[in-house]
């Protein structure tokens, strides 16, 4: 169960009625409801939290909040809340961001259905430079790369992107990484197998089950490990 000062926090953000957070759906004015030791009541034009602490009772009302008006029309900062501001190709970057280009694959000849991977030179996506720091990328080592099909769902669905780390290639078993399948651009996690082999495990298993190379198949398939999966996004 959250805490009071964390309900106050959530609801004040997403502008919603607390109780609708804690409970999903709006509560009378004249409700009282008990659910994991804490009593919700709505009274005219404030809302209390009470709950049972130390065989004592607090009551604590979420400042600021009238069920009748909602959250007042003031802004809410918070240390761990970004502004959100849009963008679009012709928005310069800011000092403290970085473009991060897309990989893709391009068919050597047309109708042959080889292909090599390329970097995408027009898409791409922008990052902070924090948040590169914070996971040890290097501006330059990173990239983008989009996932086909249904092998790593429900975790990455057909049409995410995760951005990799290039100079992170040695492998973490049960870690996320981008290869090169002899030109065919696949996301998996990756187990080390003895002999410098390695496992190719998806999520969907029961479509995809594991794959096993030794160090001979893997340069006989042309496998090469791109760089390790630091962040990812998917539309549900």
């Amino acid at each position: 169960m959250p805490t009071f000062q964390r309900v106050a926090d959530i609801s004040r953000i997403l502008r919603v009625d607390p109780e609708w957070l804690l409970w999903g759906r709006d509560v009378d004015v004249s409700r009282r409801e008990v659910v994991g030791g804490i009593q919700v009541t709505t009274r005219a034009r404030e809302t209390f939290l009470i709950s049972k602490e130390g065989g004592g009772t607090t009551v604590r009302k979420m400042a600021g909040y009238e069920p009748d008006k909602g959250w007042p029309n003031q802004q809410f900062t918070h240390p761990d809340i970004i502004p959100i501001s849009p963008w679009d190709d012709d928005t310069p970057i800011d000092d403290d961001e970085v473009e991060v280009p897309f990989l893709r694959e391009v068919e050597l000849s047309a109708g042959s259905g080889r292909t090599v991977i390329q970097e995408n030179t027009k898409a791409k996506l922008r990052f902070g430079k924090q948040t590169l720091r914070k996971h040890s990328v290097q501006f330059d080592q990173a990239v983008c790369v989009p996932v086909h099909g249904n092998s790593m769902e429900p975790v990455l669905p057909d049409g995410s992107t995760v951005a990799i780390n290039k100079a992170a290639t040695a492998i973490v078993d049960g870690k996320m990484y981008a290869l090169s399948h002899a030109g065919l651009l696949r996301v998996k996690t990756l187990y080390r197998l003895p002999g410098g082999g390695v496992r190719l495990r998806s999520f969907n298993r029961d479509e995809h089950p594991d794959e096993e190379y030794t160090a001979d198949e893997m340069r006989e398939s042309e496998i090469t490990i791109l760089g390790r999966v630091f962040w990812s996004a998917a539309f549900h």
